[in-house]
């Protein structure tokens, strides 16, 4: 059983994490696009000013740099939201770093529609395909501090570009405190016989709650919580399908391009079977709380559990 920690934005934990390969890894550089303190890279700048590049409102230009910085060894961790992380700029990610296979990672907050009141323009929520599609990209969307710090940790060590996707609002921190992150290795949370719940980011939370409510009504449902997108944990999934016989995915993105399609690809490949969407159904957000937000498009822990009812009865 995971239990809250206390309500904690996974941004703090991309910049908690930041700060510790500061000290640990010389060649770790960071580039913000003047957004230092929405992306909690200030203790960063104040440990390591000969370190930190504040390249302006000049996102594009951020990735050439960080791509040149990785031929004289560097590690650049670029950091902006996600928006500017990726379509702004997706030309530069793909010409100068995918293609090249430069070390860079494209570090990035306030991802999906909980970035809130700033709107559609902001939200972004096409970004994990954008990504996903580049040969040789990791993936990696994380769902609470911990797991944030941890991955932002484990990625320096990891040779190629990364995309690690998190957010601006306060949510649960459940998972263990000096965890082992683990690239392409999902984990799973709960185990369950009628149903996989497979999560990622912020709607890893929701299906465990979903999951208690499912229990309640003598439904059993296993929950995974799938923090790199690509590459995909294959086996584990099918593991957990083969014993539920249906699934549902469960993000904070289109489910165009998203974790679902990824899942059912692998499902269809091996193991083809009744699935759910709980996503955002091919359209743009709009401004208001993060909570109003997830509630309108039904990004919540009701949801999964309705639509994870309705998938079970297909089988």
């Amino acid at each position: 059983m995971y239990t809250n920690q206390g309500s904690k934005d996974t941004r703090s934990g991309f910049g908690a994490g930041l700060a510790k390969l500061g000290q640990s890894n010389p060649n770790v550089v960071a580039l913000c696009a003047d957004l230092t303190g929405s992306l909690k890279m200030d203790e960063f700048k104040a440990n390591h000013p000969e370190r930190f590049f504040q390249v302006g409102i000049a996102e594009a230009n951020m990735m050439g740099i960080a791509a040149g910085m990785t031929i004289g060894g560097k590690i650049p961790f670029t950091g902006t939201f996600a928006n500017f992380s990726t379509g702004r700029v997706y030309d530069q990610i793909r010409q100068s770093i995918a293609y090249s296979g430069k070390n860079v990672k494209i570090c990035a907050s306030h991802a999906g529609i909980t970035l809130g009141e700033d709107g559609a323009t902001h939200q972004i929520l096409e970004d994990i395909g954008l990504m996903k599609m580049l040969p040789g990209m990791t993936v990696i969307n994380t769902c609470d501090y911990n797991q944030t710090e941890a991955a932002t940790i484990a990625i320096a060590a990891h040779q190629g570009p990364v995309y690690l996707r998190f957010g601006r609002p306060k949510v649960a921190n459940f998972t263990p405190v000096d965890q082992q992150f683990e690239i392409g290795k999902g984990v799973l949370l709960r185990e369950g016989s009628d149903v996989t719940l497979v999560a990622t980011g912020h709607l890893v939370w929701e299906a465990l709650l979903a999951a208690e409510k499912l229990q309640e009504q003598g439904i059993s449902a296993e929950v995974i919580n799938i923090h790199t997108i690509k590459p995909l944990d294959d086996a584990l999934i099918l593991a957990s399908v083969g014993k539920t016989g249906c699934v549902v995915t469960a993000e904070e993105h289109n489910y165009l391009g998203g974790l679902g399609e990824s899942v059912a690809r692998v499902l269809t490949s091996n193991i083809p079977c009744p699935q759910g969407f709980v996503a955002t159904q091919d359209t743009f957000g709009e401004s208001g709380t993060p909570a109003q937000l997830m509630e309108k498009y039904g990004l919540n822990a009701a949801n999964i559990e309705k639509v994870a009812k309705a998938t079970i009865a297909r089988k």
